[in-house]
């Protein structure tokens, strides 16, 4: 019906525009007047998409992290706000730690006193080896006299009987220290394990970003592994737009993509095809007909540079909606329209 009823319009308004007036005020207006002819055309057939590039709508969406608690307990301080730009390490929560401060201070004590156990073994085990060697050196005095026959089988059967007893008293030494030493060594884990849950009683950003929500307040009780804060990773930004299976199947990881979005059409954003769903997303799991296949929608990821997004993390935003584009040949050249064009 457009193709049969435009030309017969434009033939009508161009002899009425030339009955109104003359031919001088005609040629005058001759270029407002393609300019509407223009615009009202792109309304009827609309734009007309460049050989080799295709579109869709999609949205900005970032990685999200969450920041956790590793045990239960209750929160002390929330020590960030939501939007706030939070650099790796920085503290974003801290836990009640009074019970495990009190479990430190007990096991510190536990490693003093096995320090002094480990020290008592040590002078148990000097003053055996000290009896051991009188010990022998009784047993060889009790050979000399007998030898001599100054000394009788009795003494001598005496020193033997000494040398054995103080050997193994030795032998119990050496087995106590040891027991002391693995007693230290427990209280010493003990305090490394009561230690590490205070470290992680202080909740940290594993990663720089925004914070997107607080989900608790200071005092509240949290079970363990509950979140606390959630952050928006500003390094790994990207455009989720969903692709019919013929173009997602001509596309290849590390294309380039451009962005526009509808809150600011006069920039394009670069991006990179950095995902392809394996599978198609909302259609039926097994098609026979070419015709079904055509209906196969894939999802596919456009993400931007994080080097890009560093210069501009304080307008990055997640939930904004536009259109992305991708070349389905790689040859193709970006229209001029697509040329990235980024604010100063």
């Amino acid at each position: 019906m457009y193709k049969s009823h435009v030309p017969l319009f434009f033939a009508v308004v161009a002899v009425l525009s030339l009955n109104a007036g003359s031919r001088e005020v005609a040629a005058r207006d001759a270029t407002t007047f393609s300019d509407h002819m223009q615009q009202l055309w792109s309304k009827l057939h609309g734009n007309q998409q460049p050989a080799g590039i295709a579109m869709s709508n999609g949205r900005i969406e970032a990685q999200q992290v969450l920041v956790s608690a590793k045990f239960a307990g209750r929160v002390a301080d929330i020590l960030v706000e939501e939007g706030q730009i939070v650099d790796t390490g920085a503290v974003i929560a801290r836990m009640d730690t009074s019970e495990l401060d009190a479990q430190l201070s007990g096991a510190e004590a536990d490693v003093r006193r096995s320090e002094t156990g480990v020290a008592s073994a040590e002078a148990t085990i000097a003053q055996r080896q000290s009896e051991l060697t009188l010990a022998h050196q009784e047993l060889d005095r009790a050979f000399d006299l007998s030898a001599t026959g100054s000394g009788t089988r009795q003494q001598l059967d005496l020193r033997r009987s000494q040398l054995a007893v103080a050997e193994a008293t030795s032998r119990s030494a050496l087995a106590s220290r040891d027991e002391a030493q693995a007693a230290l060594d427990a209280a010493r884990a003990e305090v490394a394990r009561i230690r590490s849950q205070l470290d992680d009683a202080i909740l940290k950003a594993p990663r720089r970003g925004r914070v997107e929500y607080k989900l608790v307040q200071s005092g509240e009780v949290v079970a363990a592994g509950a979140p606390v804060a959630t952050l928006l990773d500003l390094a790994d930004v990207y455009m989720t737009v969903f692709l019919p299976a013929r173009t997602a199947g001509r596309l290849a990881f590390g294309d380039e993509a451009r962005i526009i979005l509808d809150p600011a059409p006069d920039y394009v954003v670069p991006a990179t095809i950095s995902f392809v769903a394996a599978e198609a997303q909302f259609t039926p799991k097994t098609v026979e007909t070419e015709d079904e296949r055509e209906k196969l929608m894939f999802r596919v990821k456009l993400r931007i540079a994080s080097d890009l997004l560093k210069q501009y993390e304080t307008r990055v935003k997640t939930g904004v909606r536009g259109v992305g584009y991708v070349r389905t040949d790689p040859a193709a050249p970006w229209p001029s329209q697509l040329a990235v064009k980024l604010p100063q």
